[in-house]
């Protein structure tokens, strides 16, 4: 079985990882183990960003010996929302884009959606378009040197447009505002089966699983 420890401290992030990679694959959330780590995200892209998460985490395991041998790999995302309109912001940005300069932590989902809207309140219907994008950055825990950029990527994106009002409320981050292609309702309204189904996430975790299973 293969034991990943998920970059990660936000919840929704992990459930949703367990449940597309599925069994055969032990996910282990960060606050389990009690990391306070937060490496700031200094890319200029998704992928940047990824691996500067996976290498921060992986240095911690390297240093605290003892967790080393109970895992494989860590696996980082960055993931984030892209609109053709805001020439692709909010981007790299998007878990903090309503945040004020220079401020290190991420915005309130309600706050980011509230910007966009905002933002988006003059573009017409025909220019809404946009798309949810994921990398993933797997780095294997036993490695010679901590640094060593040795590793797979995995992307996965999900083309939709912006709804003019948030509704549902399932999922979380843009979910509300998100429209996928092929739908008329929100990411928000449509279902965890559904959302593991179609979302930049899980075309991107399928990647992954698929690799694992080799």
């Amino acid at each position: 079985m293969q034991r990943l420890l998920i970059a990660t401290h936000n919840r929704h992030k992990i459930e949703e990882i367990r449940s597309i990679l599925g069994p055969g694959i032990l996910v282990v959330g960060a606050n389990s183990l009690g990391i306070a780590l937060e490496p700031e995200e200094t890319g200029a892209t998704f992928a940047e960003n990824a691996r500067i998460k996976a290498l921060a985490w992986r240095r911690w395991l390297v240093e605290s010996s003892s967790q080393t041998q109970s895992l494989d790999a860590v696996l980082a995302d960055d993931s984030g929302l892209e609109v053709d309109a805001l020439e692709g912001a909010p981007g790299v940005f998007s878990a903090r884009f309503a945040a004020a300069p220079g401020h290190r932590g991420n915005s309130a989902d309600a706050e980011n959606n509230a910007k966009l809207l905002r933002l988006m309140a003059d573009i017409p219907d025909g220019r809404r378009t946009a798309r949810f994008r994921c990398v993933l950055s797997l780095l294997p825990v036993q490695i010679a040197g901590i640094e060593s950029g040795l590793g797979q990527v995995f992307e996965g994106s999900c083309e939709g447009r912006i709804a003019r009002e948030p509704v549902g409320d399932g999922g979380f981050g843009y979910d509300p505002l998100f429209i996928p292609e092929g739908f008329e309702r929100s990411l928000a309204t449509l279902g965890q089966e559904v959302k593991n189904r179609l979302s930049h996430r899980a075309m991107a975790l399928r990647r992954l699983r698929q690799f694992l299973n080799q």
